[in-house]
């Protein structure tokens, strides 16, 4: 293992919970080990690792772009993830509204669907 994969599995899991990032090695094979650990080194070892956007906005950036990019399978998962970098449902609004005005009403109505869904199984009144 590399510097950067420990790092990103520590950010992984502070971001994501231990519970998702268990289910997800569990569910990992032979087959998707390197795109795991692509992810893994790049996406939490690299970009979420780094200090110079706070956990909250980053949140609040991924929210967004997943919404503006039409990957609303991941929307509800970074959903989940607020309760760990502090974005607010209020913060997650707001960026679903610039998603409204930047890329398009019904992503932002799709993202908010979710969203609401989502805040709802977590118990989180919105």
């Amino acid at each position: 293992m590399t510097d950067r994969y420990t790092k990103g599995m520590q950010t992984r899991r502070a971001v994501l919970g231990d519970a998702h990032v268990d289910r997800a090695e569990t569910q990992t094979s032979d087959f998707d080990a390197p795109f795991q650990a692509m992810i893994t080194e790049g996406a939490w070892g690299t970009l979420w690792a780094d200090d110079t956007i706070p956990a909250r906005e980053r949140s609040m950036l991924t929210l967004s772009l997943l919404a503006a990019m039409g990957n609303f399978e991941e929307i509800p998962m970074h959903i989940r993830a607020t309760a760990h970098t502090g974005a607010s449902p209020q913060d997650v609004l707001q960026a679903f509204m610039h998603v409204a005005v930047y890329a398009g009403v019904p992503k932002a109505n799709h993202a908010i669907k979710l969203a609401k869904q989502t805040y709802a199984e977590m118990g989180i009144p919105i």
